[in-house]
């Protein structure tokens, strides 16, 4: 009977899981489809066809360029960085067990942020951090995540338990020394770099190519998949740290296990993108309202629709005020804003 019951569970969530991948391929297609240079769809179809040698239809050269060179990247890099965040906003969320936590507001962002603009004022004084070549950016700022998330892991933690008053309090308080040393350090630089901070201050991914995607694909799938593999583990921990313990769980490892991928993979979409707030608040709470609290959906969800949340959001920011892009932060953040209010009414509710 539990076999049973354990299999239909299990179908029902792979057919969310292929309904939300198959959302996924359509906002993909008509994203590549819409912009400033409109190509028609059965083209865009065309271009991919012809890429992996199945050509059907005829498309121009400008089209195909357009696409392959320019859209495709910063699409995919959406998906990596969106689908990142997502999973990020889960797995933190599981494991401090308050849907009010996202990577920025625990100090992830930011450290990862602090670290990255110390990377572009600085980086060509010391020789050295050229041999990193183009991981020495998300290297340093993912050093700058993990530290910030160390320092409010340790400052919110007594006897092996984690206050989550204490915790936010902390992401507040290393948010705001993160910002004053980024602007400390802005003082110092020269006009590029400059240039670049307002890249880092709005979030884009119109800078995307593909060997920044291939950057992204290494450093936030492999973390992702990781994070993904610990959701029978997450699931013990939502009903708490003792009880997950006697379950049989190693609470501590999971706990660095998570943290430290989760610091990877916003450093890295912070050093490739820029700041991008609340897809890691508002897309673990969406999956979980729709589809239920089991860590295997809610994890793999989130990618999915973290991916499609982010990949719209850029479709938005590069039509709304065309032939102009609009940063795609800001969409982010006129869209989370508000459903982050909506969500501290509804705890305020609950816990009165």
């Amino acid at each position: 009977m539990i076999q049973t019951l354990t299999y239909r569970k299990n179908k029902t969530q792979n057919l969310i899981l292929g309904l939300l991948g198959s959302a996924l391929m359509v906002v993909v297609v008509i994203s590549l489809s819409l912009g400033a240079f409109h190509i028609p769809v059965y083209n865009v179809l065309g271009v991919l066809m012809d890429t992996i040698g199945l050509g059907i239809t005829d498309f121009s050269p400008q089209q195909s360029n357009v696409l392959l060179h320019i859209r495709l990247p910063r699409i995919v890099m959406a998906i990596l960085v969106g689908g990142g965040l997502g999973i990020t906003g889960a797995a933190l969320q599981g494991l401090f067990r308050n849907p009010l936590v996202e990577p920025g507001l625990i100090g992830v962002s930011s450290g990862g942020a602090l670290f990255a603009v110390i990377f572009i004022v600085f980086g060509s004084g010391f020789p050295v951090l050229s041999y990193f070549g183009g991981i020495g950016l998300p290297l340093f700022a993912f050093i700058g995540g993990l530290i910030n998330t160390s320092l409010v892991y340790k400052l919110s933690s007594s006897a092996g338990k984690t206050n989550i008053s204490l915790l936010i309090l902390a992401g507040v308080a290393l948010n705001a020394l993160s910002g004053a040393l980024i602007g400390l350090v802005i003082f110092y630089a020269d006009d590029a770099a400059l240039r670049n901070f307002t890249f880092w201050s709005l979030g884009d991914v119109g800078g995307a190519n593909w060997d920044k995607v291939g950057i992204a694909f290494l450093l936030i799938s492999g973390p992702a998949i990781l994070v993904t593999s610990q959701f029978k583990n997450l699931n013990a921990l939502s009903i708490g740290e003792n009880e997950a313990f006697h379950m049989g769980v190693d609470v501590q490892k999971v706990k660095y296990i998570l943290l430290f991928s989760s610091a990877l993979i916003v450093g890295t979409a912070v050093s490739l993108t820029g700041t991008i707030g609340f897809v890691g608040l508002i897309v673990p709470h969406l999956i979980r309202m729709m589809f239920g609290a089991d860590h295997r959906l809610v994890l793999a969800g989130s990618f999915l629709l973290g991916a499609c949340l982010l990949t719209i959001a850029d479709l938005l920011a590069r039509t709304i005020v065309m032939p102009s892009e609009m940063p795609i932060g800001i969409i982010t953040a006129i869209i989370g804003a508000p459903f982050f209010i909506w969500l501290i009414i509804n705890v305020k509710k609950i816990r009165s």
